[in-house]
């Protein structure tokens, strides 16, 4: 191993990948744009879209309700609700989403009101639809707060206390620090997007250092040259880590800076963060050492990442082969990834040995401020285990000529 020839060859690598637009699109563009596109763009959308549905009266159906004369006047005078006819067919308009919802008013409902007798008021909504979910949850609280104030009458009429029904209040207060606040919220999908972005950085330059290369016929100069094929794989392996390390880097440096945006915003310059802590609310944060804790474990993944897609895309003829070839492998890289966010599945010796799924599932811990370090030190030596096994791999597939020069 000569470390001067592996300096020229990686140097040589990182000019011509430089020159590469859709390499600097997967290391650079998506790193620094996606972050924030997604943390505000979707996000503001999302928001919006809630906010103006929640604004909008809710457009509803009365089913009878004819001999309750005082609780249809009650729903027509909210302001929170904009009643309309269509008995006939309201199930039809609840689908076509030309009305969020109808209720069923049964007979006989005010005067069930006086005499304790037991009634069901039926609710019908589109479920799954965010509108009509809105919907059904204003009629829910205006016929709950209607129960309440029935409730409250009778124990009035009958000379009883109100609080004969409500002996005693419940209240909830958060009692976890902020940073694992912060980091069982948004702890589980930062090692997400950083997995992804990591194999995502790593594939484009992988592919055009090997497919690339043997389809613009200068691999064969590159292998006639007195250099050793072990210096040949390092120089093209590092630019591959390179190009990875560089955009999860980017991506990290992202996501602080959209989250320190965004809790400036959230905090309203100070004004509304100082009232949430007065209300004892609690803004959450991420664990800043957690961040340097992430950078650490998933740079053996990054190896093993930049190891095997160097070896994948080898076997491929041209760039397109390659693509065919990797693109499924994000699919293996998702699930396991994604399973790491799910609640119930935690930290233990057989998910620490689990490629991926470790590592997602101890950025989660580390970004809330938890060290496990026996899991930490077990993950951290299986994952470097697996990614010195993958660069073996991609060394012994270098010297192997019928896959060098497969036609």
């Amino acid at each position: 191993m000569n470390w001067k020839y592996i300096t020229t060859i990686y140097l040589k690598e990182l000019r011509d990948s430089l020159r590469d637009r859709r390499t600097l699109i997967s290391m650079i563009v998506i790193p620094t744009l996606i972050i924030p596109v997604l943390m505000f763009g979707v996000g503001t959308v999302m928001s919006k879209v809630i906010r103006q549905a929640k604004e909008e009266a809710t457009s509803v159906v009365i089913l009878n309700g004819a001999d309750s004369p005082s609780v249809v006047a009650a729903l027509k005078a909210d302001k929170k609700f904009h009643v309309v006819d269509g008995a006939a067919d309201y199930k039809q308009l609840i689908s076509d989403k030309r009305v969020r919802v109808a209720v069923e008013i049964p007979a006989g409902f005010e005067a069930s009101l006086k005499t304790s007798t037991p009634q069901t008021v039926m609710i019908y909504h589109y479920q799954g639809e965010l509108k009509s979910g809105l919907g059904a949850g204003e009629l829910d609280k205006f016929f709950r707060a209607l129960r309440e104030k029935t409730v409250e009458t009778r124990l009035t009429d009958r000379g009883l206390p109100v609080t004969l029904v409500k002996p005693f209040e419940i209240k909830w207060e958060n009692v976890a620090p902020p940073e694992k606040v912060g980091g069982n919220a948004i702890g589980g999908f930062i090692p997400y997007i950083i997995i992804i972005l990591s194999f995502t950085g790593a594939m484009y330059p992988a592919i055009d250092l090997t497919a690339g290369e043997k389809e613009r016929g200068t691999m064969e100069t590159l292998l006639c040259s007195p250099v050793n094929r072990l210096n040949i794989v390092l120089g093209k392996f590092l630019m591959v880590l390179t190009a990875s390390v560089t955009t999860i880097l980017l991506s990290l440096s992202s996501m602080a800076l959209s989250a320190v945006i965004g809790i400036m915003s959230f905090a309203g310059g100070g004004a509304a963060g100082a009232k949430a802590a007065a209300a004892g609310g609690t803004i959450p944060i991420i664990d800043p050492l957690g961040i340097f804790g992430v950078v650490a474990m998933i740079a053996p993944v990054a190896v093993l990442f930049a190891a095997l897609l160097l070896a994948i895309s080898l076997f491929a003829k041209s760039y397109k082969e390659a693509q065919s070839y990797v693109s499924p492998f994000i699919i293996v890289v998702i699930m396991p990834a994604m399973l790491g966010m799910l609640p119930g599945i935690d930290l233990s010796v057989k998910t620490s040995l689990i490629p991926i799924l470790n590592l997602s599932l101890v950025c989660k811990e580390m970004l809330s401020g938890v060290w496990h370090w026996q899991y930490i030190a077990l993950i951290f030596g299986s994952t470097t285990v697996y990614a010195a096994i993958a660069l073996a791999f991609c060394v012994r597939m270098f010297n192997r000529e019928d896959v060098m020069f497969r036609a």
